[in-house]
């Protein structure tokens, strides 16, 4: 064993062994219990950042632990290969996005590999690969079979510097997600998936994972899905046969209302200003509010300024009958309810806002409840005009001026006044849903082709599930202009109807990228299958997911719509649960110091403060970068990149790696030693504090807490070096408490330092054997438990010896063990002893004449 810690040859030995040995790889029929450790695939861009890092060496500690307790550990990567950035290149480069996305690939799996995450690379997928994006088509064939996918004219989010579609979770703020250019609305014939249909199901089977994701995560899926119990209530207008339907949560404040607002994109407009002479005024107002809104993201009701029109039309509250004016504003989003809503500026925030701005009328007609007197509590307010009021009153309560409603509590309200809407013709109860049909069209060359062909005679043919997959063609002109470069590829696009035979055109829209990552771990579960997207009883075996681990800006995109698919695959029966991930931990961000200035950023090349992950593994080594990114920040939080972090990493593994060079050679040829009677009271320390640490790193990885963990092991190792025992003259118990607590301490390293993990494995007399052979630490819970009390023994008051107990320890156990005490047999002997004091668990003293 070298005396010295060299990282790079360590590394490159254990690396070049795990591959030659296939020392990841799993399969099916290992007895052994399963465990499925995953982490977000990355878009091959070219290289890691620490971001990455941080990622994967997060998961490859759990899997690392999970193989060290005795599981088979399914540990897989691929690529998430297609996309814009890919098509940018192209544009900017002149290259094929093909050969540039191997390229990068290339690259970035060497990285991987040098950082030795122990994936099973035999598993590795690509999604601009045929044998994969085969499959996109197939799920979009099956779901057009079942009328989840189907194409209309819509207005859409559009990227104008990427020349693409985007969904309402990719334009959230109005900027597209990737790019950051501002998005803008156009009307196009899109590809969608029906993923309201699942609505319900999105928010009903949280209850199965609410346990194991963050509750962040939870709510943000629960805000997006935006699930609301209340009413559909229709408003006639006035001097037409229009109706305008509005959804309310809160159909208790009707009698409030003193407008109906709709959405500047609301369909109606145009039919109810038909013949107004306000038109020209309304429609500019509506074209500005449009093209200022765009998807600005559901937040923009809270967000923006609020701002209307008067459209001069009226329409009839049919609860009271009174006539109530009809507005535009920027606040309604056409994407929630119906795209119109009644104002109660009374019992709303936002309606409150809009009223006081454009003197609207504020009608009370909710009273707070005195709980204690059960009566009402009425404020000061008019009950049939505008008064000026602080804020909105938007608490359930008991209704007033609501004619007969008026008396009853707001939630008996709720359910009797939709009731007796339905029962009238102009109303019923409902449920629904901010989320909207998933805009899956893309105007780009790299992506999965959308699996469709136009026939004049036949019209829109779904390709043969025998004709897939549909190829991209080798290349294409990248003009950048919007249109999709597949239109201008007469090879691909001219094509025969395979119903007719006649002359056809394909579709040239690919589909959204979200797709290829909606469902790709069931592929790494059987990636080289070619007659299905994997085998049933095979994914049985692996899924769900144990613990997935990703970036916190995936909590809605990515994991909905991953949600969705697993729900479409259970109904057309590969799979028989219902979510797809038990456990979810969404790690922080890496941050950085910006370059002259004093601010902590994402590291970016483009702002000066990113970090090469090669650069750090030359300098430092693969281990000491894991070890650092795993121990300077608890996973959840932000991480500040430091390099005297990274050199501390570096000192200790140093420290653990001369400590055991120390000892090896007497632990490598002394078999296996057994505790005996001499070991002395520093080795009893040392097997307490080992057994100590193993029940604190075992707690802790359950919980995935892994900076503590770090801080364990230096403890432990703390306690090694204050352990003065001779490795050559060393009783049999010390080393022994050398050879648990070394062995302990490699073997709780490994999921973080695995290359150095195993040289000193193998250097502690386990030559022939890897690591994931031996089996994880178990910790005694009594001794892990037993802390020894050190007691001072007096001779008539002067302190003279000392002695080791449990705090159990009795008085009378303290007196004969003080009294035995070799050096106090000594000083007493000849002397009469008069009597021996005893105070609980500090001292003896023993007085003689």
């Amino acid at each position: 064993m070298d005396e010295k810690y060299f990282p790079e040859s360590i590394e490159e030995k254990w690396q070049q062994h795990w591959e030659q040995t296939k020392a990841f790889q799993v399969t099916e029929d290992d007895p052994r219990p399963k465990f499925y450790c995953l982490e977000m695939l990355p878009y091959p861009s070219g290289f890691l950042h620490m971001g990455h890092v941080r990622n994967y060496s997060i998961g490859d500690a759990l899997a690392w632990y999970k193989r060290l307790q005795g599981f088979n550990v399914l540990h897989p990567i691929g690529w998430d290969s297609f996309g814009q950035p890919a098509e940018q290149a192209a544009i900017k480069r002149g290259v094929n996005p093909r050969d540039w996305t191997e390229e990068n690939i290339t690259h970035m799996r060497g990285q991987l590999k040098r950082l030795g995450i122990s994936y099973d690379w035999s598993r590795e997928i690509a999604a601009h690969r045929p044998d994969y994006y085969k499959w996109d088509q197939w799920f979009f064939l099956k779901m057009y079979e079942r009328g989840l996918a189907y194409k209309k004219k819509s207005p859409v989010n559009w990227c104008p510097r990427e020349g693409t579609v985007l969904s309402n979770e990719q334009s959230s703020g109005g900027v597209c997600w990737r790019c950051g250019a501002t998005v803008e609305k156009r009307d196009l014939e899109q590809w969608f998936l029906r993923i309201t249909e699942y609505a319900e199901q999105l928010v009903e089977h949280m209850k199965q994972i609410e346990a194991g994701w963050p509750e962040k995560v939870l709510k943000r899926q629960r805000d997006w899905v935006g699930r609301s119990e209340g009413a559909y209530i229709d408003f006639a207008v006035k001097d037409s046969d229009k109706k305008i339907r509005v959804f309310t949560t809160r159909i208790d404040t009707i009698f409030g209302a003193t407008a109906i607002v709709l959405s500047a994109e609301h369909p109606l407009i145009d039919e109810l200003l038909e013949a107004s002479p306000l038109k020209d005024q309304v429609m500019a107002f509506a074209g500005k509010a449009k093209s200022e809104k765009t998807a600005r993201g559901r937040a923009a009701e809270e967000e923006e300024q609020k701002e209307g029109i008067n459209t001069g039309i009226l329409a009839i509250n049919p609860f009271s009958g009174e006539s109530v004016p009809v507005w535009v504003a920027n606040y309604v989003l056409i994407e929630y309810g119906t795209g119109a809503v009644m104002s109660v500026p009374a019992h709303d925030e936002r309606d409150f806002e809009f009223a006081q701005k454009y003197s609207l009328a504020i009608r009370r007609v909710i009273e707070r409840i005195s709980h204690e007197q059960e009566s009402i509590v009425h404020d000061p307010l008019s009950e049939d005009q505008s008064i000026a009021m602080p804020h909105a009153f938007t608490d359930y309560g008991i209704l007033v001026n609501s004619g007969d409603w008026s008396g009853k509590l707001s939630h008996d309200a709720v359910v009797e006044m939709a009731r007796y809407a339905e029962e009238h013709g102009f109303g019923e109860a409902a449920v629904t849903y901010r989320i909207r049909d998933w805009g899956v069209s893309r105007q780009r060359f790299w992506g999965a082709p959308v699996p469709i062909i136009y026939c004049e005679k036949c019209g829109t043919v779904p390709v043969p599930e025998k004709d897939l997959p549909v190829r991209l063609p080798d290349r294409a002109e990248f003009t950048g202009s919007g249109e999709s470069p597949l239109a201008g590829v007469a090879d691909f696009v001219n094509t025969t109807c395979p119903n007719c035979g006649g002359e056809a055109k394909r579709e040239t829209d690919t589909m959204d990228t979200f797709v290829d990552s909606s469902w790709y771990f069931f592929r790494y579960c059987d990636p080289r299958n070619e007659s299905a997207p994997f085998d049933p009883e095979i994914v049985r075996q692996w899924t769900p997911v144990d613990q997935y681990v990703g970036g916190d800006s995936h909590a809605v995109m990515h994991l909905i719509y991953t949600r969705f698919w697993t729900k479409f695959m259970r109904d057309i029966g590969l799979v028989s649960f219902d979510e797809p991930v038990k456990k979810l931990l969404t790690q922080g961000m890496v941050t950085n110091r910006v370059e002259g200035t004093d601010e902590w950023k994402a590291m970016s090349k483009s702002l000066g403060n990113g970090v090469d992950p090669d650069e750090m593994i030359v300098a430092f080594g693969a281990d000491a970068a894991r070890l650092f990114i795993l121990f300077a920040a608890p996973a959840e939080n932000e991480l500040r990149w430091s390099e005297t972090g990274i050199e501390g990493a570096v000192r200790f593994l140093r420290r653990v790696y001369t400590m055991v060079w120390r000892w090896h050679e007497r632990l490598s040829n002394n078999g296996s030693p057994i505790p005996g009677e001499e070991s002395s009271a520093g080795a009893r320390a040392l097997r307490r504090k080992t057994h100590q640490t193993i029940a604190k790193v075992t707690s802790d990885f359950e919980g995935l807490h892994l900076n503590t963990i770090v801080a364990a092991l230096m403890e432990l190792l703390n306690e090694l070096s204050d352990f003065n025992s001779d490795p050559g003259t060393a009783p049999e118990g010390d080393v022994f408490a050398v050879r648990e607590a070394l062995e302990s301490l490699v073997l709780m390293l490994a999921p973080f330092s695995p290359h150095i993990a195993e040289e000193m494995w193998e250097k502690l007399g386990h030559a022939g054997g890897l690591l994931q052979s031996a089996r994880w630490p178990q910790a005694e819970r009594e001794l892990a438990a037993r802390e020894e009390l050190e007691i001072p023994i007096q001779v008539n008051g002067k302190l003279r010896s000392r002695l080791s107990a449990l705090p159990e320890v009795t008085e009378a156990e303290l007196r004969t063990a003080a009294l035995n005490d070799e050096k106090i047999r000594g000083l007493i002997e000849g002397h009469e002893v008069v009597k021996v004091i005893v105070v609980p668990q500090r001292l003896v003293n023993v007085v003689v004449r």
